[in-house]
């Protein structure tokens, strides 16, 4: 008996050997693929990418063959509805006013879908463009007593109307009203940006194939082991797997309902224990489009109240030495948008002019834009890198 105890003991040594062999080599090549970078290794990242880009043409292309038949029905009805807009008649009226809508909420599903596809990695545009959007107009609101801004200019820009409007009592139910339709199409693209993390996971549980993720490799690692040391990070990602695990479709409903930027792992999580597409897509499409837009919709409004940024301006211009050359670029930035509202082109110099808040916001944006751009390079450059190593890896194992 003894003999054999240590025959097993023997055994199970020299069987995690490899496994430890493996996970060095998994981590050394997970670390000579974060190297690969535009600001450190330009040319290979530039390469990579465009051969990674090059595969994943291919893919879609294969893709669209195989599904020739829908897009050629999508194609004919395409181009039916393209002949009856262009007809004559009277139902031009509602042709025209259907695409302008359909236009209106493509672009902001667009910039939701931005905002939460990849993991962590998407481009932020409720600070970009939701959030700017609605402080627009509850300023505009303010200051023209109405939310009935003309159309055209609106929404592409704002201006009061020229005639003469009666002070009314501007309630924060009309501005909520009012930017009701953007702020949904935005939260419901980010329910669907949501939808790959979730189907990638699904796929990896029932094919039981190696993800080609590093991200969702980390937190499957974290799902099959639940014991294992945690940080105060991954204590919050372990608790919401649990939350949605335990709780199901309301579990995903709260974690969808606040903003919370690690919803990617409930998303995971849904995939790795099969939850039911419409369970988890239903309960994102609602938490995001409806419970935390109007969340977000409120505290921006409240925060861009007339009273509120007057009362900011002037917290601004009591700060001791630098207040007042503070206080004064921001005072020209909301006269200047007040004028820009009251006026069409008799103020165009005075809305030209030059000032440093707008000047950074604006490079704020650029920043932010560009950032993205080279993250999705420098992501696909390591998948090309990634996929290397695992020929090299299958090579070996063959030798």
């Amino acid at each position: 008996k003894k003999a054999n105890g240590k025959k097993s003991k023997r055994i199970k040594t020299v069987s995690l050997v490899p496994i430890a062999q493996a996970i060095e080599r998994s981590r050394r090549d997970r670390e000579e693929r974060q190297k690969i970078v535009l600001w450190k290794k330009p040319l290979t990242t530039l390469r990579y990418f465009l051969l990674e880009t090059v595969i994943n043409l291919k893919v879609w292309a294969y893709r669209v063959w195989w599904w020739r038949s829908i897009l050629l029905l999508t194609l004919l009805l395409l181009i039916s509805a393209g002949t009856v807009c262009y007809i004559e008649g009277p139902h031009q009226l509602y042709v025209s006013y259907l695409e302008k809508k359909i236009l209106w909420c493509s672009y902001w599903v667009g910039l939701g879908i931005l905002s939460s596809v990849g993991l962590g990695t998407g481009l932020h545009t409720f600070l970009l463009y939701l959030g700017p959007h609605i402080a627009s107009v509850t300023l505009a609101a303010y200051e023209c007593n109405t939310v009935n801004f003309p159309e055209p200019p609106y929404p592409e820009r704002i201006t009061c109307p020229d005639e003469a409007i009666q002070e009314e009592f501007i309630s924060l139910w009309a501005i909520l009203s009012k930017v009701r339709l953007e702020a949904c199409m935005w939260g419901a693209g980010t329910a669907i940006g949501e939808l790959p993390p979730y189907f990638m996971a699904r796929a990896a549980r029932l094919s039981e194939l190696e993800p080609d993720d590093e991200d969702y490799e980390e937190i499957e690692e974290m799902l099959e082991d639940p014991d294992s040391p945690q940080d105060f990070a991954s204590w919050a990602k372990k608790a919401i797997q649990t939350l949605v695990k335990k709780v199901g479709f309301f579990g995903i409903l709260a974690c969808a309902s606040i903003p919370n930027p690690l919803f990617d792992l409930a998303g995971i999580a849904c995939g790795h224990f099969l939850v039911p597409f419409w369970t988890f897509f239903g309960a994102t499409l609602i938490g995001k489009a409806i419970v935390k837009m109007h969340i977000q919709k409120l505290l921006v409004i409240m925060a861009f109240s007339k009273h509120i940024v007057e009362q900011m301006v002037t917290l601004i211009g009591a700060i001791p030495t630098l207040g007042p050359s503070l206080q004064k670029p921001f005072q020209e930035y909301f006269e200047a948008q007040r004028l820009k509202l009251h006026h069409k082109s008799e103020m165009k110099n005075i809305m030209e002019k030059e000032n440093w808040v707008s000047w950074v916001f604006e490079k704020l944006v650029v920043v932010m834009v560009a950032y993205f751009v080279l993250s999705i390079i420098n992501s696909m450059a390591q998948s090309y890198a990634r996929r290397i190593q695992q020929q090299m890896n299958s090579g070996e194992k063959m030798n």
